[in-house]
């Protein structure tokens, strides 16, 4: 992780604060300090803008009211009177999306007329008048964003998907463990009652079909015949040695690890909720690999002390990570729905006092700070804060999250 955040580091922009201005205003002092990612604070500790013995203090207020600018202007350092002056703002988002905000005058302020929409990303352009003079500022604004190339993103694992409909159902969670699969073990046993005359396999060799498993005498003909493997797999059990008789008992059985179920126990307050076919996301206790699977089958008896009975759930395991006797935690799907909007439960994280994803334009990610609906182990229903068609880092979203951070992009007025 470290190496990818060291390359990520080389790689990745984030322009955090610049300034603008037209070409008939003269460059101010905030505008350098802005350049150099510093601004002057104002009374109020909002961003001053200076332009002359005039300026203007820009806040945004939250106190116990959804986010509005408020404005304060002031002459040679001391205060103007709000009913002398009009403004306007115009805010730019990352999308192109544009709004203005137009101010009226309230106590000692200029009050915007609008909510300002979470996140607080933007180009800003002020505009003042006072008189007969008319003053202009713009600036970046930026929070939660951030500049990663595409080779970049590709390095660090993250992967995107575009937001819309999606089935989303309610969980339960339900705590197992791995098991061989019984239907991928084989029972071997000899064909005739005799002596174990010679042994070519020992518990935890792994065997092909057909490779030679022990030779055994015949009780009734004397005649010596060999015993071959049914199935490929791992020897799990060898219950004999030279010398035994060998009679209806199984002298080994050979499963094949690749073949495994996940098996939970499921508790009467449950049972009702749980069914064959539902869908379950299953994962280690610790760790984020995580599979996707079905509830098979139930087993017919159910355990007489907690009166649970065993769901099975196939989990192939081509690579080997799931051993058997590994502790498994599952969430099952019940109740699904079609959600009209939907993101990779995956994909959410912490910012701020928001859970967000983050939206990719070009080459740019910044947060969308999420109103959520029902949570599902691989889906997670949106109700508001990210439009349909918009495209989101859906994997390793944690990595633009600690990019961000790093930065400095933080929530600033």
């Amino acid at each position: 992780m470290r190496k990818t955040h060291l390359f990520l580091a080389a790689c990745f922009a984030a322009t955090l604060a610049a300034c603008g201005q037209s070409a008939d205003t003269p460059e101010t002092s905030e505008e350098q300090a802005a350049a150099e990612g510093e601004y002057e604070r104002g009374p109020h500790n909002g961003r001053m803008l200076r332009d002359g013995d005039f300026a203007i203090e820009i806040t945004v207020f939250e106190d116990g009211v959804p986010p509005e600018y408020r404005l304060y202007a002031y002459r040679d350092n001391e205060p103007v009177d709000p009913e002398t002056v009009r403004a306007r703002v115009l805010i730019t988002r990352l999308d192109g999306e544009k709004t203005t905000f137009e101010f009226e005058p309230e106590q000692d302020y200029l009050r915007g007329q609008g909510v300002l929409v979470e996140p607080h990303s933007f180009d800003v352009v002020v505009v003042a008048n006072e008189g007969d003079n008319s003053h202009r500022w713009a600036f970046e604004s930026y929070e939660g964003r951030v500049t990663i190339s595409d080779e970049a993103a590709r390095a660090a694992g993250i992967r995107t998907e575009t937001v819309g409909p999606q089935q989303v159902g309610e969980t339960v969670e339900i705590i197992g463990r791995v098991e061989l699969d019984p239907s991928g073990s084989a029972e071997v046993g000899a064909k005739f009652p005799g002596t174990v005359m010679s042994l070519h396999a020992n518990l935890g060799d792994r065997v092909a079909r057909g490779a030679l498993l022990a030779r055994v005498e015949s009780s009734s003909s004397l005649q010596t015949y060999p015993i071959y493997a049914p199935i490929s797999g791992v020897i799990t059990h060898r219950n004999t040695n030279i010398g035994d008789i060998a009679d209806s008992d199984p002298m080994f059985v050979i499963s094949d690890p690749s073949r495994t179920v996940a098996t939970f126990p499921i508790f009467p307050r449950d049972i009702e909720r749980v069914r064959p076919g539902q869908s379950v996301l299953i994962r280690g206790l610790e760790g984020q690999r995580a599979q996707g699977s079905r509830i098979r089958d139930f087993l017919p008896l159910a355990e007489v002390s907690s009166q649970a009975v065993t769901a099975r759930a196939p989990l192939p395991n081509r690579d080997g990570f799931w051993r058997p006797g590994m502790a498994a935690r599952g969430l099952v799907s019940v109740d699904q729905r079609r959600a009209p909007l939907a993101v990779r439960t995956d994909a959410i994280q912490q910012f701020r006092d928001f859970r967000v994803v983050f939206a990719k334009i070009g080459e740019t990610y910044e947060v969308r700070m999420l109103e959520l609906g029902q949570e599902g182990p691989e889906w997670t229903e949106v109700l508001s804060g990210i439009d349909a068609g918009t495209v989101y880092a859906s994997e390793n979203s944690y990595v633009i999250k600690a990019d961000i951070e790093k930065s400095g992009a933080s929530h600033d007025h």
